[in-house]
Order: C-alpha cells, then sequence, then structure tokens
C-alpha cells in the first residue's frame, strides 16, 4: 500500500484508522485489514494523482461536445492492488477509476475511449464480421447478452496476449486518426504526452515504441502501404484486425504478461477488449452517433424495458397520476432515456390538495427564492406486511448481532455529574453552602444538596429520511435484486441499531408529483415508539412518484427543530438525483434548490448527511452536500450493514 499511495497516504490512513479502532474493536479491526469498504475507500482517497470524481461531469460534456455522446459515466472496479488505472468501457456506459496520472491524460482518456464507441468498434454489424474472420457465425455472448472477445484470440494459445497487443496498435491508430479529423491536433496531444511519459520498463517499452512511431509516422505521411489504409474514412475494425493478422506473421515484438501489457499502453489509450460489451447499432450518418428521440438508449443500444409500477405494492393512492402525458426526470429513473420535461394534457397545472406547510424553493437561474413554492403534506403508509419485516429480521440476524456488540463500545462509560439533586452519592458542596446561607437568612430554600453520579450521554438525535421514489422498485442491475428489498433491510436495522444505543431518532419517507405535492410519510416520529406498527410499515415499503428532495428536507429540518438534543444529525437516503415532473428537464434546478435546503438546515445547526446508491452520485454530491458530507455505495447488498454504521461512526466523531 505504501507503494501505492506513499508514506504520507498511508500514514493519514492509519491515523483516521486509529479513530475507528477507538470507536469499535470490530470495525477497526476490519479496518487494519483492509477487510472493510469505508477502509478502501479512504485509501482511494489519499491516492496520489488527479482526482477524477469531481471531474466526470466536465470530461462527459466534452467527450459529448467532440464525438456527440452522451454516456453513463460510472465507478470504475480499479482497485488499488490493480496497478495502472484505464478508462474503460462495455459500449454502454464509461467505467471511470478513481484516480489517473494526471489531467492531460484523464482527458485523452475520455477522447479516447469515447473515439472507439463513436467510430464503430463496437457496432454489432462489423463485430459479427470480425468474428467471421475467424470462422464464427456468431460471437459469442455472456448471461447479460455481451459480446465476449476471448474466443477471437484464443486460436493464438500462449501467443494471446502478444497478438491481442498486435490487434490494439493497429486499431488505435485507426480510430485515433479517426478522431484527429475531427478534433485537429489531438494526434499532436497524445504523441506530446508519450514523450513526457517516456518509454516503461521492461517488454512493454516494445510496443510503446512502436504505438508512438506509428503516430509520429502519421504526422509525417510515412506510414507503410498497409497501415496507411487503416488512415481511410471507411477503413473498420475488420481492416484493423486484417492488418493485425499480417502484422503478426513478421512482427518482432516480445512476448508478453497481463502485468506488462497494463505499461505497453500509450497515455490515455487502454485494453480494447478487456470487457464483454454490449454490441452498439450502426450509426445512422458519416459522423459520430448522436442520441436522438429513438428508442435506443445512450450508447445506442435497445434498453431493457423496466416495468415502472403505477400502482405500488398495496395499491397506495398516491400513485395515481392525473391523465396527462409526462415526460422528464423525475420519477422515471430507469426507465428509458431522460428527456426535456414537458406536460401536456388535462394534467397540466394540476393542483396538488389544499394544506400541508407551504417552503420556499431555490431557483439558481434567477439567484433568487420562489416564496411557498412547494408544499408538504404528510400522509399515512396503507402498506404494511409484518411478515415481511419478521423475514427481514431473521435474514440479518447475523448482521444485528454484530451491530448491537459494535454498539456496546458506543454506549456511554464516563460519568457526569447532576447537581442540586434530593438525593445521591455525595453531599453537594456549593449546594450545601448555598442552603444554609437562605436558612440563615430567614428563607425556605429546597434541600437540594446532592450530588448524582449518571453516565454521561450523548445528546444527539437524528432523522433518517428515505427517497421512496418509483427508482427503488427497479432491480440493479441484473442482480434480481430491486433496490426496495434492500431498503426495507437497511431502515429496519437501523430502527433496531438505534433503539440499542438509546438516541431519538424518527424514521420517514418522502416521494413528490409537482412542486405542490411533496408528499412525507411518518414511519416513527420522535415521539413514537419502534414497535410492530412501525416495523410493518418497513416491511410493506414501496416506490412512488419523484423525488423534490428540497423540500423533503426543509420539512425535515422544521421536524427536527423540536427535539431537545443539543445535536441533530439528518441521514438521508436516495438511489438518484433530485428530480420531479415539473423541473423542465433541467437537471440543475432540484440539485442547486437541494444545496440550498441543506445549507440552510447547517444555519439551523443540523448536520445533513447522504447515503447514495446512485453509481454517478460523485458527479453532483459533492455540490449538493459538501466534501464528507455523503457516501455513494458501490453495491446494493451492502446497504443494510452500513447504514447504521455510517450513523455510529457520524455519531461517534460528531
Amino acid at each position: 500500500m505504501r507503494g501505492i499511495c506513499g508514506l504520507d497516504g498511508v500514514a493519514e490512513w492509519a491515523r483516521r484508522g486509529a479513530d475507528v479502532l477507538a470507536a469499535g474493536r470490530i470495525r477497526g479491526e476490519a479496518w487494519f485489514r483492509l477487510e472493510s469498504d469505508e477502509a478502501r475507500s479512504f485509501l482511494l482517497e489519499v491516492l496520489p494523482g488527479f482526482r477524477m470524481g469531481t471531474h466526470k461531469r466536465l470530461f462527459g460534456l466534452l467527450l459529448q461536445a467532440w464525438t456527440g455522446l452522451h454516456l453513463p459515466l460510472e465507478e470504475g472496479d480499479w482497485s488499488l492492488e490493480g496497478g495502472r488505472s484505464f478508462l474503460e468501457t462495455d459500449g454502454r456506459s464509461l467505467f471511470v477509476p478513481a484516480v489517473m496520472p494526471d489531467r492531460e491524460e484523464a482527458l485523452l482518456a475520455f477522447y479516447h475511449t469515447g473515439a472507439h464507441l463513436a467510430y464503430d468498434s463496437y457496432e454489432q454489424d462489423a463485430i459479427h464480421a470480425l468474428f467471421a474472420e475467424i470462422g464464427m457465425e456468431h460471437p459469442p455472448l455472456d448471461p447479460d447478452q455481451r459480446i465476449t472477445w476471448r474466443p477471437l484470440f484464443a486460436r493464438f494459445g500462449e501467443d494471446l496476449i502478444r497478438f491481442q497487443m498486435i490487434f490494439d496498435l493497429c486499431e488505435d491508430l485507426r480510430v485515433d486518426v479517426a478522431l484527429d479529423r475531427e478534433m485537429p491536433g489531438y494526434i499532436s496531444r497524445v504523441v506530446r504526452a508519450a514523450r513526457k511519459h517516456g518509454l516503461p520498463e521492461g517488454v512493454a517499452a516494445a510496443y510503446y515504441e512502436q504505438a508512438q512511431r506509428y503516430l509520429e509516422d502519421y504526422q509525417l505521411g510515412r506510414l507503410s502501404p498497409d497501415l496507411a489504409d487503416l488512415t481511410r474514412s471507411e477503413a473498420g475494425i475488420v481492416d484493423a484486425f486484417r492488418v493485425a493478422m499480417a502484422l503478426y506473421a513478421t512482427s518482432t515484438l516480445p512476448p508478453l504478461t497481463l502485468t506488462e501489457r497494463a505499461r505497453a499502453y500509450l497515455p490515455g489509450h487502454s485494453p480494447n477488449a478487456a470487457r464483454p460489451v454490449y454490441p452498439r447499432q450502426k450509426r445512422g450518418s458519416d459522423g459520430p452517433e448522436v442520441e436522438g428521440d429513438s428508442a435506443l438508449g445512450a450508447a445506442g443500444h435497445q434498453e431493457k424495458p423496466k416495468e415502472a409500477p403505477q400502482a405500488a405494492e398495496g395499491n397506495d393512492p398516491d400513485m395515481e397520476i392525473p391523465p396527462e402525458d409526462i415526460q422528464g426526470t423525475g420519477g422515471r429513473v430507469g426507465v428509458g432515456i431522460p428527456l426535456p420535461a414537458k406536460v401536456a394534457g388535462s394534467g397540466r397545472g394540476v393542483k396538488g390538495p389544499k394544506g400541508g406547510w407551504p417552503y420556499r424553493e431555490w431557483d439558481y437561474r434567477h439567484q433568487q427564492y420562489k416564496m411557498d413554492w412547494a408544499r408538504v403534506h404528510e400522509r399515512k403508509l396503507r402498506e404494511k406486511d409484518e411478515a415481511r419485516a419478521i423475514e427481514i429480521a431473521a435474514e440479518y440476524d447475523g448482521t444485528l448481532r454484530r451491530l448491537k456488540r459494535a454498539l456496546q463500545a458506543q454506549k456511554p462509560t464516563r460519568m457526569s455529574p447532576r447537581r442540586r439533586q434530593y438525593e445521591g452519592e455525595e453531599p453537594d458542596l456549593e449546594a450545601a453552602v448555598q442552603f444554609l446561607i437562605e436558612k440563615r437568612a430567614g428563607r425556605s430554600p429546597k434541600a437540594s444538596v446532592y450530588l448524582q453520579r449518571r453516565p454521561q450521554q450523548r445528546d444527539t438525535a437524528v432523522l433518517l429520511l428515505a427517497d421512496l421514489s418509483t427508482s427503488i422498485m427497479a432491480e440493479a442491475g441484473d442482480s434480481g435484486v430491486r433496490v426496495v428489498d434492500r431498503l426495507r433491510a437497511a431502515m429496519l436495522l437501523f430502527g433496531e441499531a438505534l433503539l440499542e444505543v438509546g438516541d431519538p431518532f424518527a424514521v420517514y419517507g418522502f416521494a413528490s408529483k409537482y412542486h405542490d405535492e411533496v408528499l412525507m410519510y411518518p414511519i416513527k416520529r420522535f415521539t413514537d415508539r419502534f414497535d410492530a406498527r412501525a416495523r410493518a410499515l418497513l416491511g410493506g415499503l414501496s416506490g412512488r412518484l419523484a423525488t423534490r428532495m428540497g423540500a423533503a428536507i426543509r420539512h425535515s429540518s422544521k421536524l427536527m427543530l423540536r427535539s431537545p438534543a443539543q445535536r441533530r444529525l439528518l441521514l438521508i437516503l436516495s438511489d438518484g438525483r433530485p428530480a420531479d415532473y415539473d423541473d423542465g428537464g433541467d437537471a440543475r434546478y432540484l440539485q442547486e434548490d437541494t444545496r440550498m435546503a441543506v445549507r440552510e438546515a447547517l444555519e439551523l445547526g443540523i448536520h445533513a448527511f447522504c447515503i447514495s446508491l446512485d453509481p454517478q452520485g460523485g458527479e453532483y454530491l459533492p455540490q449538493v452536500f459538501g466534501q464528507g458530507h455523503y457516501l455513494v455505495l458501490p453495491h446494493l447488498d451492502s446497504l443494510p450493514a452500513r447504514l447504521p454504521e455510517v450513523y455510529l461512526r457520524l455519531r461517534g466523531h460528531g
């Protein structure tokens, strides 16, 4: 780890680990064994290099400007032990590593990987033709219907990696030249970065030098005839494969291992067939693929339809949407492509029910508040499933027992004095003196002259606010597990953990249907008991409508001010960006309002922390909640255990 993060990085990681260990032995041991997600996540934060998390949105916009591609940016699965970091793609998304060596290499990586998508490295007919070259009528598919590349190279046996590198040299040359025609000067930037980087050690240097020479020869117009064929505008991946086959027969490039291969690529370049890919549709024009209002997804593939329940489990009446044509970013997360919001039909301007609490909403476009714009209504949840709650408790019994053991370390041990009591273990000298003075002065003082010692309590109250938008009913990837299933378990474990630690807490869900109908669902108020009724409500949770988060935060802040606790924590659980049906398709609008709501809460002494299941959360959460005040969980299955653990960490460190 020191070789990767440097001595200063490891020292910082160890200091944080000492705090974790002081809060609980089990968590601390997991930290130092690198067995916990929080330990590995913190190491990623101290890695040297250019941090990608806060810049992904900018790079995505630059990619869209030059290639016309608008792709989801997801967290890459590069690990601390993985050596050089690459930007990768599966044909639908870009997988972004935590860090890259510098900003220029990060930009080149976005441009180069995007160019492979824009210039048909993964186009369906081209890949079929590619496999036909080796006598396979159809390329093999994995269970997710992605094309696997290994059979393309398997015929080369132990020389598989060597041929794959030669093929990548040819395909990278074709794609780089195509991009350079659209982005003049791109190849010059790659060559400059390659020279600055210098040759790697070992056999990788031969491939690195060859790739650099190809680009320099192209600039000088002295490419060999076979390579020059790859610079034609109509050249494709099949041409690159044929040239690679010819080069392989005569090349003296040495064999290499996977570890050596990682060092053999030019800055911004990466293995083209490292991941299985979803085949893309043929571009409709000579230029790069640009999204349109078609049935194709962001990467040009047919979207897998996902059902957006129009009636949640239990037939909740809030799911009944007025008869209108609604398209926009709100509520339909994971269903189709986000399009500019537009409302037509009889439901336009529909008003919510009367009453509720009015709240202002920040409009960043005019840099002012819309007064009394959003209205919050508290509604009772009608769906209950006590049997499901019992099943969840049994399923996570081991996790709960482990949490309770950790909670024992959080229970107060220091004794705090309580002065001027009627009875106690010892006299309160100051109170006793005051009692005698008042007695001799002829008054009738109360005999509160004893000192009691009780365990010192942390005066902390927490409100858990859960996003109940429609998207929680969707499956997480292709796992078959719905977000709502893990959400129910997480909130149940959270309640059990808070019962153990003794802190006052409340649990609410929220959803929205336009600005004047933001719905808050009390599952447990501060004054309620966490009993069978509350557990049954959590067991029956389901998704509904959209996510107007700013109004929900303002209402939660109002509720928290009623708590007598000195420290107040608002813990928000969400799986996507703030969005609603009337946001005009402007993703930034409700995001900026949420940022202001978080700031207003802080001014009231309420600290907001967000746990997000959105893989793209790193793009907007730092701006909304601030660095260190959010956590993106990469794995849905870790949510039930991590939710109470995160609270304990926040509680323990204030």
